[in-house]
């Protein structure tokens, strides 16, 4: 069993930054790859960015390449979400997730461990 908590979210205006964490208890993050995805009202829940377990190599969506960017520290158990030049748009609930290795990164398949979500409010 793994749990996964968030924190970080908050309100923020239009172009600046927040770094979400997740951080983990019951298992360490060895041999997990590890996600972010996010949900707005009335949407569907999307893929953010994820993280492999070997060689940390890093997936991200189209539509925050370049601005957020994943990373780990498996000494603590954590994962991290900086992003940067925030916009409306990216406003939601952000999940952290937990999943094999071998998993489809991009997808909700991939992962067997949720967080609770934490709020991210961008104002214009």
């Amino acid at each position: 069993q793994v749990r996964l908590v968030e924190s970080g979210g908050g309100l923020v205006q239009a172009g600046g930054s927040l770094r979400l964490s997740c951080a983990a208890s019951g298992r360490t993050f060895s041999g997990y790859a590890m996600g972010w995805f996010r949900q707005a009202p009335g949407k569907e829940r999307e893929f953010v960015a994820a993280i492999a377990w070997s060689v940390s190599s890093t997936y991200y969506a189209d539509s925050v390449k370049g601005r957020f960017t994943i990373s780990r520290d498996n000494a603590k158990n954590t994962v991290y979400l900086q992003m940067n030049s925030l916009k409306p748009e990216d406003t939601a609930v952000y999940y952290c997730a937990a999943g094999s290795e071998y998993g489809p990164k991009r997808s909700e398949r991939g992962y067997d461990y949720w967080g609770q979500g934490t709020q991210v409010t961008v104002s214009s």
